[in-house]
């Protein structure tokens, strides 16, 4: 039983249609076309039936013989093509379900990455035109080959969900598209995250637009982006088109996990080449842990130095006017402080946990 696409491509006229209704009209045979011309008999059927495109010359030369502008053949084997080519294509797309089947599609829809629509070739477009590839086997070059790539320095082979997570970094690409970014400074960078550091600590209703704007000063763009299913991603860094890029997602919602992962990105735009990207909380991805530990300690050390953690335990036993006491003179959120002391396993993981702020960036 033939489908619905070979149907339609039965259905396809091409312009060679045309040309035999007209010279049946006229009273011309196929042999006497070709040779007004000057053109092989099979050539002419080979036009006829649409396995011969009609090309400049030959939309003159009919314009000559049939008296038929050239300019009609040539937009109706334009059209033909085109339209042709939409059925193959549409074909080729419809066999690519199982690529589509390992994306998180529901979710992707429902946040409005993709067309809310179950049509498989369209899915499957959609998905192409969102990654910026012609084709699944350029996705798979780009996003699992072990070799270094044009956009990663790290292959997604070995982790649980290539697709998922090859799907939120993208996302995270096309929103850092859409911020209006100076060049980066790496000095301005890093003299703003002072102002970033007391921005975590007074928290206003707008702090993350405020975050925004301050790294796009410094050419640095920060994107928040949702987790999808079996991407449980915390953050990223990466330079992509030669902008740095901090990507979020707001994993574990509270202050203390949100400024520290931030802070652990920026060390590493600071710290570390344009030719790292760092995924943090991806089990499979290589990690290179001296450029983890060197992130951890920077951050660390901007939400709370040394001098300050040692203030804070030599005033042991703790109580919680004095954690507020602390977070006020050191201008540091207080779930930080409880942070690093449950850290440090100067005090149980369940006490002090009121301290920190809930976070959702999304809602």
């Amino acid at each position: 039983m033939a489908t619905t696409l070979e149907i339609a491509k039965s259905l396809l006229s091409p312009p060679g249609d045309t040309i035999q209704e007209h010279i049946d009209f006229i009273g011309m045979s196929q042999a006497e076309l070709a040779e007004r011309m000057g053109r092989p008999k099979e050539k002419i059927n080979d036009l006829i039936k649409g396995r011969e495109p009609i090309t400049v010359p030959t939309a003159f030369q009919l314009e000559n013989v049939l008296g038929i502008p050239s300019g009609f053949w040539l937009n109706s084997e334009k059209s033909y093509r085109k339209e042709l080519y939409e059925l193959q294509r549409q074909e080729e797309l419809e066999k690519k379900q199982d690529w589509l089947k390992a994306f998180p599609v529901n979710e992707m829809r429902k946040l409005g990455w993709l067309p809310n629509t179950k049509e498989k070739h369209v899915l499957v477009d959609s998905l192409l035109k969102f990654f910026c590839v012609a084709n699944t086997k350029e996705w798979e070059r780009i996003y699992i080959d072990e070799e270094v790539s044009v956009a990663f320095r790290v292959s997604l082979a070995h982790t649980k969900s290539p697709h998922a997570i090859s799907a939120w970094l993208r996302k995270g690409e096309i929103q850092a598209k859409e911020i209006d970014m100076a060049e980066f400074d790496k000095k301005k960078f890093k003299v703003a995250l002072t102002e970033i550091k007391d921005l975590a600590f007074t928290m206003p209703d707008d702090f993350t637009h405020q975050l925004q704007n301050i790294c796009a000063k410094c050419g640095v763009a920060i994107v928040f982006t949702q987790n999808l299913p079996k991407a449980p991603i915390s953050g990223a860094t990466r330079w992509f088109h030669n902008k740095p890029i901090i990507q979020l997602s707001g994993r574990f919602r509270t202050n203390d996990h949100f400024w520290f992962t931030f802070f652990h990105e920026a060390a590493h735009i600071i710290l570390h080449g344009k030719k790292d990207i760092f995924l943090e909380n991806v089990e499979g991805t290589e990690i290179n842990q001296e450029k983890e530990e060197e992130a951890n300690a920077f951050a660390a050390k901007i939400l709370l130095t040394e001098n300050e953690l040692q203030q804070i335990i030599e005033a042991a036993p703790f109580n919680e006017e004095m954690i507020h006491d602390f977070a006020n003179k050191f201008r540091t959120p207080a779930g930080v402080i409880i942070g690093r002391l449950q850290h440090l396993k100067l005090i149980p993981f369940h006490i002090g946990n009121g301290f920190r702020q809930k976070i959702d960036l999304f809602n």
